[in-house]
């Protein structure tokens, strides 16, 4: 499909596209569509339902020109969010049904679109990508989810014990206490989407286990929704013992960010190891998210950009 756009005020053509046309690349990388501008004209061109999407991004952003407001990436970021959150068919079957009330989950942008479809047709879905695109939190929301709709049974959330970058030493307590800082940011996730109360109940009657990685050996999982969290930090031999504990009537979910391994020096993280032997398998897949699908402060896309930049 392809549809071309009159701009409403060419003399501002350049605010409209950004330095060096970035708001345009920025538009064509998340929608997956082709974008010419020429003449006071942009055509864009791909399938019927992404061309539309981009026609509403540029027409937000037209509107914000007409009002005289600034136009920036954030600016673009938020338009390309909106205009996939609002867009037919997505807004009521992205919709994730969670405990609390009057607080649904959803999506927000084309690569947490992507990530969600893929969480409810596999069984087995691995997510990479920075800090802030929502990859634990939309796991957490798919498996709260799943549990509240009767479609399974209990909720498995796994984490590597590693420490990011320092010793922590002896900690005291059981080992529930031992563990808590490690597993604390898939609580987080979890407290945001059911009571206190109810959270505490569901984990006295094992409904909901968290656990560390290293305690998953030998277990097979039945009618569960499994997520492994922090997956750069399993080893190749982790990562085995862990995909296999799956049963049947289980989903599986593995996410991690390969830019921030603590594992020692020379270790194979089993995240990567996992994607290079695994891809091609039916029935499982492999979302990658990237600075576009961040949804924290707009400060992280720009942190996450300069940190990439020294790396690269």
């Amino acid at each position: 499909m392809e549809l071309s756009i009159k701009l409403e005020t060419p003399h501002k053509a350049a605010m409209l596209f950004g330095p060096a046309d970035k708001h345009l690349k920025l538009i064509r990388d998340s929608l997956s569509v082709q974008l010419v501008a020429r003449a006071g004209i942009i055509k864009i061109s791909g399938s019927p339902k992404r061309v539309s999407l981009a026609a509403t991004v540029i027409d937000t952003l037209q509107r914000a020109i007409r009002r005289n407001k600034p136009v920036g990436v954030t600016t673009v970021t938020e338009a390309i969010a909106k205009a996939a959150s609002d867009a037919p068919g997505s807004s009521e079957g992205d919709i994730l049904d969670v405990y609390v009330s009057g607080k649904p989950v959803r999506p927000k942008t084309p690569g947490q679109h992507r990530y969600v479809e893929a969480m409810n047709k596999c069984d087995l879905v691995f997510c990479t990508g920075p800090a802030g695109t929502g990859k634990t939190y939309l796991a957490v929301a798919i498996a709260v989810h799943m549990l509240k709709t009767e479609q399974a049974k209990r909720l498995i959330l796994v984490r590597p014990a590693v420490e990011a970058g320092e010793k922590l030493g002896f900690l005291p307590g059981d080992m529930q206490a031992k563990v808590n800082p490690y597993l604390r940011p898939l609580l987080d996730a979890l407290n945001d989407m059911m009571t206190f109360d109810q959270v505490r109940r569901f984990m006295d009657n094992d409904v909901i286990e968290i656990i560390p990685l290293a305690f998953m050996r030998g277990r097979t999982l039945n009618d569960s929704v499994i997520i492994l969290d922090e997956a750069q930090n399993a080893t190749a031999t982790q990562m085995l013992m862990f995909l296999t504990r799956m049963g049947h009537g289980s989903k599986m979910i593995v996410t991690g960010d390969g830019s921030q391994t603590d594992l020692p020096d020379g270790s194979l993280s089993g995240l990567v190891d996992a994607k290079r032997r695994l891809s091609g398998i039916k029935g499982l897949d492999f979302v990658t998210l990237d600075r576009l699908d961040i949804v924290r402060h707009h400060l992280v896309q720009n942190i996450v950009d300069a940190y990439g930049r020294d790396d690269k």
